[in-house]
């Protein structure tokens, strides 16, 4: 084959795969929302869920991050965490009473997610960003932790 109708047909390949993600609808649990913007247009939480999945057999890392997180929703979110407009758990993925929450959040093993609830619609995203600060300077992972919390509430 001659090489320009290969670069053409691998064009039209990139330029229908792109047209084809553009139109199709996303599946990412939200709907329109139609809670409280902050200034940058981005809709609050009406509620926040942190939640490290963990298998039983931990390493100090993830026992790390556990602790850090629950001390951080505890010292920096009091308030909110009494009012229910945020929740701390710690998820043993081996447990068969928690494999329908560990299916939900797509907790394969140790994973910290932030669940912003918007409008009644799950947010989940797995935050990676601990695991590179849980060996460090405990104030610096509860200031990032806090800081997105804090994003995601509108605060």
């Amino acid at each position: 084959m001659n090489k320009k109708i290969i670069i053409g047909i691998g064009i039209s390949v990139i330029l229908i795969l792109l047209a084809i993600s553009i139109s199709s609808p996303k599946n990412n649990n939200t709907t329109e929302n139609t809670n409280k913007s902050d200034d940058t247009g981005i809709v609050t939480a009406s509620k926040v869920e942190v939640f490290l999945f963990h298998a039983t057999q931990r390493c100090p890392t993830c026992i790390r991050i556990g602790q850090l997180a629950n001390a951080t929703v505890e010292e920096r979110f009091s308030e909110q965490l009494r009012a229910g407009r945020i929740e701390f758990r710690e998820i043993n993925i081996d447990f068969p009473e928690n494999k329908e929450l560990a299916e939900k959040f797509q907790a394969g093993g140790s994973a910290l997610f932030i669940n912003a609830i918007r409008n009644g619609q799950d947010n989940i995203k797995e935050d990676t960003m601990v695991w590179q600060l849980a060996g460090g300077d405990a104030t610096k992972f509860k200031n990032y932790l806090s800081d997105k919390i804090k994003t995601t509430l509108g605060m």
